[in-house]
């Protein structure tokens, strides 16, 4: 059994690697930012759950591993920030049950990818993703604001577009899930209604909608992927989906700044 002691020390070492390979130029300066920041966290659970499969299944695409690094140093980084800027006693403690969590997955996510680790994996970042989840929607109600939904929703939107993709790697994989149909179905029709609701915003600019319609259009690729019983590529898959997470990452920042 390995101590705290031991396990801190090798994600010290661990992360002292990372922090070449990730920008951490992020400053929490409001609670809009911080719905944004959070909201990332959230993504970030899919997109190394993603990565994780790419690696599993030696898919060298835009270097998964490297990735993956990249990833868990932001997620790090970004809890620490949010912990400390944060100034709420519920979402305090709610930030703390996101620590208890990631802790264990930082080591988890060092270790060797196996077809057989790779469920517990997905069970653990699904964990990570609700009390993630949890957090965001804390600091949106911090807000007191109808924008704080609105930042919260489309920040959702990058996190849908990762876990879709996550959940068709596994599905290339092999990984039994018997869930599988269920999960992706309810994923997709979260992002569509989520789509449609943000389109309907007083807070969706010319600028923002462009990016919204542009979001849709690689959608549609995953609506048309998900009607095919046998005939997954997951080049595509990865490289549409971030192409939704870029669009929805640039638009959640810009109704983001719209709050001072």
């Amino acid at each position: 059994m390995v101590s705290d002691f031991t396990k801190n020390t090798i994600k010290i070492v661990l992360l002292s690697t990372f922090i070449s390979t990730a920008i951490f130029a992020v400053e929490i300066k409001n609670l809009s930012i911080a719905v944004d920041v959070a909201g990332k966290q959230r993504m970030f659970t899919q997109r190394m759950l993603k990565d994780y499969a790419m690696v599993g299944i030696e898919n060298h695409f835009e270097n998964p591993n490297k990735d993956l690094k990249k990833i868990m140093g932001l997620f790090d980084k970004h809890l620490d920030l949010l912990i400390e800027f944060n100034k709420d006693a519920a979402t305090e403690e709610s930030l703390k049950k996101v620590r208890l969590l990631w802790d264990p997955l930082f080591i988890a996510l060092n270790e060797a990818q196996t077809k057989e680790k790779a469920g517990q994996m997905q069970i653990d970042l699904e964990a990570l993703l609700k009390q993630a989840n949890e957090a965001v929607e804390l600091f949106a109600k911090q807000t007191g604001k109808k924008s704080g939904e609105i930042i919260n929703i489309s920040g959702r939107q990058r996190m849908l577009s990762q876990r879709m993709a996550s959940l068709y790697m596994l599905k290339v994989w092999g990984v039994n899930d018997s869930e599988f149909k269920t999960k992706m179905t309810k994923a997709m029709d979260l992002y569509r209604t989520s789509l449609e609701k943000l389109k309907k915003s007083d807070m969706s600019t010319d600028e923002i909608m462009v990016l919204l319609n542009k979001s849709e259009k690689a959608f549609k690729f995953f609506q048309i992927m998900n009607k095919s019983t046998n005939k997954f590529i997951p080049t595509l898959i990865y490289k549409k989906s971030n192409e939704m997470l870029k669009d929805m990452n640039t638009a959640t920042g810009l109704y983001a700044a719209q709050e001072k």
